[in-house]
């Protein structure tokens, strides 16, 4: 009995063009062998890749409804045409090569590398995506016409992302302009709850008979919880519109606003309280402010403050970009204010009870 194409994909025989694309972009992610390590991973996934070349040519896919693998493959005689080669003479061998069709349905043989500038083993242990399949977004052309995120601030040949090539036209390669980057200032306030943004785009337009434009379009950005300074959220092809031209990504990268009151230290916050000699040498209590407005309060009156003391308080830093449930910690140091002079009397205790 010959392969079930529908029933490698998943799907239906009335599957839609879309639902074949669909099936496939998720069958093959999870069967990628650089990503999935068990020994069946290199066969499903060149199943996966011939199911998907056959269902998703219209000429292969009715005559694989009619007369099945046989028929595809020019074993079927009797078949129209003959029995010369096939259905129609049409004659269909897989070229073996799952790499090459999941080159070309995601524009590059390791789309994952768009997001960590590179490949390599292990790279999918070390990166969380938060729930969401970014790669749903696809549309089968190596395209992703939202934004998405990266940590990598590597850029491939060309000023393209790696494993974003140019496109062929008319047997000329297009190539794509380099990336247009923008910073983006986010508040320690924004980093630690998320925010969404509304940025705003000026790019040149034009029409094939020459007639040029500008035109502005507001791009929507969500910044997640947590996110590092130097984040880059990618707009892919969203530079000018010139017929001819692979429009230039627009590349927007986190950078942290400065604050009046904190500074920031990975997914830990620092604040300096600045208190007395006093405070430091008897003891106090202090009330150190938080992100969130509360305050905390710390009972120092025990213990004497020296310049290079900090306090750590558990879990009001940032959100762990990684793991938002998970939080860093607020740091506290300590600013001495010491008097500009003191009286000759106070002096002279000093001496007495203070060690040498």
């Amino acid at each position: 009995m010959g392969k079930d194409y529908y029933k490698i994909l998943g799907i239906g025989k009335k599957a839609s063009d879309d639902e074949i694309k669909k099936a496939y972009r998720k069958l093959a992610l999870k069967y990628h062998p650089d990503k999935n390590k068990t020994p069946e991973a290199e066969e499903r996934f060149k199943e996966i890749a011939e199911a998907y070349e056959i269902l998703s040519d219209k000429k292969k896919r009715d005559i694989f409804d009619q007369y099945g693998e046989e028929g595809l493959k020019g074993g079927m005689p009797g078949g129209p045409g003959g029995s010369d080669g096939g259905p129609g003479g049409f004659s269909y061998q897989f070229h073996g090569d799952p790499r090459a069709t999941f080159a070309q349905f995601f524009g590059s043989s390791d789309p994952f590398a768009m997001f960590f500038g590179g490949g390599g083993g292990g790279m999918f242990d070390d990166f969380h995506f938060d729930g969401n399949d970014v790669y749903a977004q696809m549309d089968g052309r190596g395209g992703m016409p939202g934004a998405f995120r990266s940590q990598s601030f590597n850029v491939g040949p060309g000023g393209h992302i790696h494993g974003h090539p140019g496109q062929q036209t008319g047997g000329k390669r297009k190539m794509q302009d380099p990336p247009i980057e923008h910073d983006l200032y986010v508040s320690l306030e924004e980093i630690n709850s998320g925010c969404n943004k509304k940025m705003k785009i000026s790019r040149r337009a034009a029409n094939p008979n020459g007639e040029s434009w500008k035109e502005e379009k507001t791009l929507n950005i969500t910044v997640k919880p947590g996110w590092k300074a130097g984040t880059k959220i990618t707009f892919q092809k969203e530079g000018d519109q010139i017929p001819g031209k692979i429009p230039a990504d627009i590349v927007f990268i986190i950078r942290d606003k400065p604050h009046p009151v904190f500074k920031r230290e990975g997914s830990d916050i620092k604040y300096t309280a600045s208190i007395s000699l006093n405070d430091a040498l008897c003891g106090s209590t202090l009330k150190v402010p938080t992100l969130t407005g509360e305050q905390v309060t710390l009972n120092m009156h025990n213990e004497v403050i020296k310049p290079t003391t900090v306090k750590r308080i558990s879990a009001r830093g940032l959100p762990y970009p990684k793991e938002p449930s998970r939080r860093g910690d607020l740091l506290v140091n300590f600013d001495i204010r010491f008097p500009d002079s003191i009286l000759p009397g106070t002096k002279d205790i000093l001496k007495e009870i203070l060690p040498k």
